[in-house]
């Protein structure tokens, strides 16, 4: 029998392979382990490098807005900017540059960060701008549309939209509620310090206390801390308005404040006035106790002494003269409550529907009737409308385009250019003026040119009328211009004011007259724009205009408002010290 027998140099040669074939395996495993690891390793590295450049890219940018925005408000702020300027932000640097470029206003801002760059550049326009967004835009007196006249466009009202079914609105109107209901002036509290005794023969009839507004609201409610002795008449409670520091002779709404209401002991006493008369902000009103006198039967009203800053109490009979309280500075006990008035639009009746949206248009108000609308109608209640009401939000307040500090910026313009004393006329021979305040009237006619360089204030009327032509200079360019008037604005007789002859710019006629004739237009006179926003702005006559603000707004025989989009976006031209605004803002790549 064979028998196998291995050598030990046999075994030794096996065992030395088996552990070549295991190291192999273990550095293949290795390898395979690494390029594994690599493959995964490798994009989270360049994802990671590729995310913390975006971040300080990211971070190089607000840097270099941080540059540019604190550029912008040293000259929103007329703070000295130098021309070139280098802020530490972030851990980086930025650079600002700030300088005209071809007499254009432009600010640059480099920033600079571990290497990472990033530059902004932003031109800006010398000036104020302004949005009117709407044909038509009254304030808490309203608007209302008569006599076959017409708005090509849309309207908004903070007050009620009325009108009759010959005339049309062919876009949307709105009418707003007025500011919410409540406590707007007041005086008073605890035990007086002063009665007061009124409507007794031995003293004066009538006693009156003046406030002011904060905003143009409207009024609602008026309470007196009163009492009564015996059984006197009722009180006629009178808004009047202001003649010089005294009550007027004009009121501007009245209530009766019934006697049965008064108790023989001090208690808040309050008057409804149903008609919601307006009231415009920094204007001066009297609250007039009016009653008949009795030597017993009479009322006392509570006072203290100069308790209410915002006005003063008066003594003395309505229509005749007033007196200082004795002591002199005696305030009365009084709370006026404004707003609550809900938005109203309304026709004449079920036949005499007022048309709107007759192109494409919506209405909405909290109250609606008698209306005739091709859109949706937005309303809480109605009746005699051509469809139900839909559900949705009472449209809110609205403020005026044109803030007092533009205004009060236009004037300063306007007197840096000089000022005139007395009158200015303009007649068949032309002139060119501005910037310039005219310390009289102004006045173009006999188909007189009026060519405007340059803001202009008017402190009494302005009168544009048989053919005359007011206009903007061919430097304004596509900017807009701004005549305004202390007084009434009226432009007749064909009459017409007109922009600078390039598309989008535009002529702004400015009143601050708080009069029922702050602005006329009419006789197929034609203006750009008008604008009166504490008085009445009439369009008659087959006036014809491409928009108009004011605080009430009448429209009527068969004239016409047509809206241009332009006047969404309005630039006005006026000197260094109006300020800036931005035109553009790019990232320069």
């Amino acid at each position: 029998m064979e028998r196998n027998i291995k050598t030990k140099k046999q075994s030794e040669s096996a065992s030395t392979q088996g552990g070549q074939a295991m190291i192999a395996s273990v550095v293949f495993f290795v390898l395979l382990v690494l390029v594994v690891t690599s493959g995964l390793v490798s994009p989270m590295v360049r994802d990671y490098k590729t995310s913390n450049l975006n971040l300080q890219s990211k971070q190089t940018y607000y840097s270099t807005e941080s540059g540019t925005e604190d550029v912008l408000y040293r000259l929103f702020s007329n703070i000295e900017v130098d021309e070139n300027e280098v802020l530490s932000v972030g851990g980086g640097e930025v650079t600002t540059t700030a300088g005209r470029i071809d007499g254009v206003m432009h600010v640059g801002s480099f920033g600079d960060s571990n290497g990472i760059n990033r530059e902004i550049d932003l031109t800006l326009e010398e000036g104020y701008t302004a949005s009117f967004d709407y044909s038509l835009q009254s304030g808490t007196g309203g608007f209302d549309i008569t006599g076959g006249s017409s708005v090509i466009g849309s309207i908004f009202a903070n007050g009620p939209v009325t009108g009759d079914s010959s005339s049309t609105i062919t876009g949307s109107a709105v009418s707003a509620n007025s500011p919410d209901f409540g406590m707007n002036q007041s005086n008073g509290a605890g035990t007086p310090s002063y009665d007061v005794i009124f409507a007794k023969t031995s003293g004066s009839q009538d006693v009156a206390q003046s406030f002011s507004v904060p905003i143009d609201t409207t009024l609602n409610q008026a309470h007196f801390y009163i009492k009564k002795v015996s059984t006197p008449s009722n009180i006629t409670v009178r808004l009047v308005s202001d003649a010089s520091g005294v009550p007027s002779n004009t009121t501007i709404a009245s209530a009766t404040l019934g006697a049965s209401t008064v108790t023989n002991s001090y208690n808040w006493v309050s008057v409804n006035f149903g008609t919601s008369p307006n009231l415009t902000v920094g204007t001066t009103y009297w609250l007039v106790l009016d009653a008949n006198d009795s030597n017993s039967k009479y009322y006392m009203i509570g006072g203290n002494d100069n308790g209410y800053a915002g006005g003063v109490g008066k003594i003395g009979r309505h229509t005749a003269s007033w007196n200082n309280t004795t002591p002199s500075g005696i305030d009365y006990f009084f709370r006026v409550y404004t707003g609550g008035t809900p938005g109203l639009i309304q026709g004449q009746s079920s036949s005499n529907q007022l048309h709107i949206g007759t192109v494409a248009g919506n209405a909405a108000a909290h109250t609606a009737n008698y209306v005739n609308v091709t859109g949706t109608l937005t309303c809480q209640d109605g009746t005699g409308n051509n469809k139900s009401c839909e559900a949705g939000t009472d449209p809110t307040y609205a403020s005026m385009p044109i803030s007092d500090s533009m205004i009060d910026a236009w004037k300063e313009d306007a007197e840096a250019g000089g000022v005139h004393s007395g009158n200015y006329t303009v007649d068949w021979a032309g002139a060119t003026l501005g910037p310039k305040k005219i310390e009289g009237n102004l006045t173009v006619s006999g188909g007189g040119i009026l060519t405007v360089t340059g803001t202009l204030w008017v402190t009494g009327n302005i009168t544009l009328s048989g053919g005359g032509l007011m206009k903007l200079s061919i430097d304004y360019g596509e900017d807009d211009g701004i005549v305004m008037a202390d007084g009434n604005i009226s432009v007749s007789g064909g009459a017409d004011a007109t922009g600078s002859g390039e598309e989008g710019s535009y002529m702004l006629l400015l009143s601050e007259s708080t009069s029922g004739s702050a602005a006329s237009i009419s006789g197929g006179s034609g203006a750009v724009l008008l604008y009166a926003a504490e008085g009445t702005l009439t369009i008659s006559g087959g006036a014809d205009l491409k928009g108009g603000t004011a605080k009430r707004i009448v429209v009527s025989g068969g004239s016409d408002v047509t809206y241009e989009s332009g006047l969404a976006d309005m630039h006005f031209a006026s000197g260094s010290e109006a300020g800036f605004a931005i035109a553009q803002w790019k990232e320069i790549e």
